[in-house]
Protein backbone atom coordinates (compact mmCIF):
# COMPACT_ATOMS: atom_id res chain seq x y z
CA UNK A 1 0.00 0.00 0.00
CA UNK A 2 1.35 3.42 -0.92
CA UNK A 3 2.14 5.81 1.91
CA UNK A 4 -0.62 8.28 2.66
CA UNK A 5 1.43 11.22 1.38
CA UNK A 6 1.84 9.52 -2.02
CA UNK A 7 -1.87 9.00 -2.58
CA UNK A 8 -3.55 11.33 -5.03
CA UNK A 9 -5.46 14.07 -3.27
CA UNK A 10 -8.76 14.85 -4.94
CA UNK A 11 -10.11 18.34 -4.74
CA UNK A 12 -13.34 19.79 -6.02
CA UNK A 13 -15.24 23.06 -5.96
CA UNK A 14 -18.53 24.10 -4.43
CA UNK A 15 -19.98 24.27 -7.96
CA UNK A 16 -18.93 20.68 -8.63
CA UNK A 17 -20.52 19.50 -5.40
CA UNK A 18 -23.79 21.26 -6.24
CA UNK A 19 -23.78 20.03 -9.83
CA UNK A 20 -23.27 16.43 -8.71
CA UNK A 21 -26.00 16.78 -6.09
CA UNK A 22 -28.39 18.24 -8.68
CA UNK A 23 -27.69 15.34 -11.05
CA UNK A 24 -28.68 12.88 -8.34
CA UNK A 25 -31.82 14.70 -7.19
CA UNK A 26 -35.35 13.99 -8.45
CA UNK A 27 -36.09 16.03 -11.59
CA UNK A 28 -37.97 19.30 -11.58
CA UNK A 29 -41.65 19.08 -12.44
CA UNK A 30 -42.52 20.72 -15.81
CA UNK A 31 -44.69 23.41 -14.20
CA UNK A 32 -41.76 24.65 -12.11
CA UNK A 33 -39.47 24.53 -15.14
CA UNK A 34 -41.93 26.82 -16.91
CA UNK A 35 -42.02 29.09 -13.85
CA UNK A 36 -38.22 29.36 -13.94
CA UNK A 37 -38.35 30.28 -17.63
CA UNK A 38 -41.01 32.96 -17.14
CA UNK A 39 -39.17 34.39 -14.13
CA UNK A 40 -35.99 34.69 -16.22
CA UNK A 41 -37.91 36.48 -18.97
CA UNK A 42 -39.77 38.86 -16.66
CA UNK A 43 -37.24 39.79 -13.97
CA UNK A 44 -33.58 40.70 -13.65
CA UNK A 45 -33.08 38.69 -10.44
CA UNK A 46 -33.94 35.06 -11.34
CA UNK A 47 -31.21 33.83 -8.98
CA UNK A 48 -33.68 34.54 -6.17
CA UNK A 49 -35.58 31.40 -7.18
CA UNK A 50 -35.10 28.41 -4.89
CA UNK A 51 -34.34 26.05 -7.78
CA UNK A 52 -34.86 22.29 -7.96
CA UNK A 53 -32.21 21.15 -5.46
CA UNK A 54 -33.47 23.42 -2.70
CA UNK A 55 -37.08 22.99 -3.76
CA UNK A 56 -36.84 19.21 -3.48
CA UNK A 57 -35.18 19.58 -0.07
CA UNK A 58 -37.99 21.83 1.19
CA UNK A 59 -40.60 19.44 -0.20
CA UNK A 60 -38.87 16.53 1.54
CA UNK A 61 -38.93 18.41 4.85
CA UNK A 62 -42.67 18.94 4.43
CA UNK A 63 -43.18 15.24 3.71
CA UNK A 64 -41.25 14.39 6.89
CA UNK A 65 -42.70 17.02 9.26
CA UNK A 66 -46.25 17.09 7.83
CA UNK A 67 -46.96 20.63 9.04
CA UNK A 68 -50.54 21.87 9.04
CA UNK A 69 -49.76 25.62 9.05
CA UNK A 70 -46.75 27.19 7.31
CA UNK A 71 -45.75 30.84 6.93
CA UNK A 72 -43.37 31.81 4.14
CA UNK A 73 -41.81 35.27 4.18
CA UNK A 74 -40.79 36.11 0.62
CA UNK A 75 -42.99 34.56 -2.08
CA UNK A 76 -41.05 35.88 -5.08
CA UNK A 77 -42.63 34.10 -8.08
CA UNK A 78 -43.95 31.17 -6.05
CA UNK A 79 -41.38 28.44 -6.68
CA UNK A 80 -40.66 27.54 -3.04
CA UNK A 81 -44.34 27.80 -2.04
CA UNK A 82 -45.36 25.34 -4.75
CA UNK A 83 -42.46 23.01 -3.93
CA UNK A 84 -43.36 22.94 -0.23
CA UNK A 85 -47.08 22.54 -0.91
CA UNK A 86 -46.36 19.39 -2.92
CA UNK A 87 -45.23 17.75 0.32
CA UNK A 88 -48.09 18.93 2.54
CA UNK A 89 -51.08 16.96 3.78
CA UNK A 90 -54.35 17.90 2.02
CA UNK A 91 -55.70 19.93 4.94
CA UNK A 92 -52.56 22.06 5.41
CA UNK A 93 -52.41 25.80 4.70
CA UNK A 94 -49.34 27.69 3.51
CA UNK A 95 -49.44 31.46 4.02
CA UNK A 96 -46.93 33.23 1.77
CA UNK A 97 -46.11 36.93 2.05
CA UNK A 98 -44.51 39.35 -0.42
CA UNK A 99 -44.58 43.14 -0.74
CA UNK A 100 -44.13 43.22 -4.54
CA UNK A 101 -47.55 43.06 -6.29
CA UNK A 102 -46.02 42.54 -9.74
CA UNK A 103 -44.22 39.42 -8.60
CA UNK A 104 -47.40 38.24 -6.92
CA UNK A 105 -49.20 38.11 -10.27
CA UNK A 106 -46.86 35.42 -11.59
CA UNK A 107 -47.00 33.52 -8.31
CA UNK A 108 -50.79 33.57 -8.32
CA UNK A 109 -50.93 32.33 -11.91
CA UNK A 110 -48.64 29.38 -11.27
CA UNK A 111 -50.23 28.49 -7.94
CA UNK A 112 -53.56 28.27 -9.78
CA UNK A 113 -52.03 26.16 -12.57
CA UNK A 114 -50.61 23.85 -9.91
CA UNK A 115 -54.11 23.42 -8.45
CA UNK A 116 -52.99 24.75 -5.09
CA UNK A 117 -55.25 27.80 -4.63
CA UNK A 118 -56.94 26.19 -1.61
CA UNK A 119 -53.65 25.37 0.11
CA UNK A 120 -51.53 28.43 -0.65
CA UNK A 121 -52.81 31.80 0.57
CA UNK A 122 -51.10 34.84 -0.98
CA UNK A 123 -50.68 37.84 1.33
CA UNK A 124 -49.53 41.02 -0.46
CA UNK A 125 -47.89 43.54 1.87
CA UNK A 126 -45.31 43.86 4.62
CA UNK A 127 -44.57 40.72 6.62
CA UNK A 128 -44.21 42.62 9.91
CA UNK A 129 -47.82 43.77 9.52
CA UNK A 130 -49.23 40.47 8.22
CA UNK A 131 -47.58 37.82 10.44
CA UNK A 132 -49.32 38.96 13.67
CA UNK A 133 -52.72 38.53 12.01
CA UNK A 134 -52.19 34.93 10.90
CA UNK A 135 -53.85 32.47 13.26
CA UNK A 136 -51.46 30.09 15.00
CA UNK A 137 -49.95 27.95 16.19
CA UNK A 138 -47.58 27.60 13.24
CA UNK A 139 -45.73 24.35 12.55
CA UNK A 140 -43.15 25.56 10.06
CA UNK A 141 -41.86 28.85 8.62
CA UNK A 142 -39.53 29.72 5.75
CA UNK A 143 -37.69 33.06 5.65
CA UNK A 144 -36.34 34.18 2.28
CA UNK A 145 -36.81 37.94 2.10
CA UNK A 146 -34.93 41.20 2.76
CA UNK A 147 -31.91 40.20 4.81
CA UNK A 148 -31.75 43.28 7.04
CA UNK A 149 -35.12 42.31 8.53
CA UNK A 150 -34.44 38.62 9.18
CA UNK A 151 -34.27 39.16 12.94
CA UNK A 152 -37.61 40.97 12.98
CA UNK A 153 -39.26 38.16 11.02
CA UNK A 154 -37.60 35.56 13.23
CA UNK A 155 -38.96 37.06 16.44
CA UNK A 156 -42.47 37.38 15.03
CA UNK A 157 -42.46 33.83 13.69
CA UNK A 158 -40.94 32.30 16.82
CA UNK A 159 -43.79 33.78 18.82
CA UNK A 160 -46.28 32.00 16.55
CA UNK A 161 -44.37 28.73 16.35
CA UNK A 162 -45.42 25.74 18.44
CA UNK A 163 -42.87 23.94 20.58
CA UNK A 164 -40.98 21.59 18.27
CA UNK A 165 -41.86 23.67 15.23
CA UNK A 166 -39.22 24.61 12.68
CA UNK A 167 -38.06 27.84 11.05
CA UNK A 168 -35.96 27.52 7.89
CA UNK A 169 -33.87 30.55 6.91
CA UNK A 170 -32.36 30.88 3.44
CA UNK A 171 -29.16 32.67 2.32
CA UNK A 172 -27.42 32.31 5.68
CA UNK A 173 -24.03 31.99 3.92
CA UNK A 174 -24.82 35.07 1.81
CA UNK A 175 -22.48 34.30 -1.11
CA UNK A 176 -19.57 33.81 1.28
CA UNK A 177 -19.67 37.35 2.62
CA UNK A 178 -20.24 36.03 6.13
CA UNK A 179 -16.70 34.58 6.08
CA UNK A 180 -15.05 38.01 5.76
CA UNK A 181 -17.52 40.58 7.09
CA UNK A 182 -14.84 43.28 7.35
CA UNK A 183 -14.93 43.67 3.58
CA UNK A 184 -18.66 44.34 3.42
CA UNK A 185 -20.64 47.15 4.98
CA UNK A 186 -23.98 46.69 3.18
CA UNK A 187 -27.12 46.30 5.25
CA UNK A 188 -27.93 42.85 3.83
CA UNK A 189 -24.61 41.36 4.95
CA UNK A 190 -24.87 43.02 8.35
CA UNK A 191 -28.40 41.67 8.69
CA UNK A 192 -27.44 38.07 7.88
CA UNK A 193 -24.43 38.12 10.22
CA UNK A 194 -26.52 39.58 13.04
CA UNK A 195 -29.22 36.96 12.43
CA UNK A 196 -26.77 34.04 12.41
CA UNK A 197 -25.08 35.18 15.61
CA UNK A 198 -28.37 35.84 17.38
CA UNK A 199 -29.78 32.40 16.57
CA UNK A 200 -26.50 30.75 17.55
CA UNK A 201 -26.87 32.21 21.06
CA UNK A 202 -30.66 31.96 21.42
CA UNK A 203 -31.49 29.55 24.28
CA UNK A 204 -35.05 29.12 22.98
CA UNK A 205 -33.94 27.07 19.97
CA UNK A 206 -31.48 24.57 18.57
CA UNK A 207 -30.23 24.88 15.01
CA UNK A 208 -28.15 23.38 12.24
CA UNK A 209 -26.67 25.26 9.28
CA UNK A 210 -26.59 23.30 6.03
CA UNK A 211 -24.46 24.45 3.04
CA UNK A 212 -27.11 23.83 0.39
CA UNK A 213 -26.84 26.47 -2.35
CA UNK A 214 -26.44 29.75 -0.40
CA UNK A 215 -26.96 28.12 2.98
CA UNK A 216 -30.07 27.01 4.88
CA UNK A 217 -30.46 27.15 8.65
CA UNK A 218 -32.96 24.79 10.28
CA UNK A 219 -34.10 26.13 13.65
CA UNK A 220 -36.24 24.08 16.05
CA UNK A 221 -38.13 25.76 18.85
CA UNK A 222 -37.52 24.04 22.20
Amino acid sequence: MAPLEEKQQYKTTDAAYERYAAEHTSPEEPLLTALVRDTNLAFTTPSMLSGNLQGQFLKMLCFMFQPRVIIEVGTYTGYSAIAMARGLPPDAILHTIDNNPEIGKIAGTYIAEAGLEKQIVLHPGEAVDIIPGIEGPVDMAFIDADKENYLSYYELLLGKLRAGGVIIADNVLWYGRVFDPGQYSDKETRGIIAFNEFVKNDPRVEQVMIPIRDGLMLIRKL
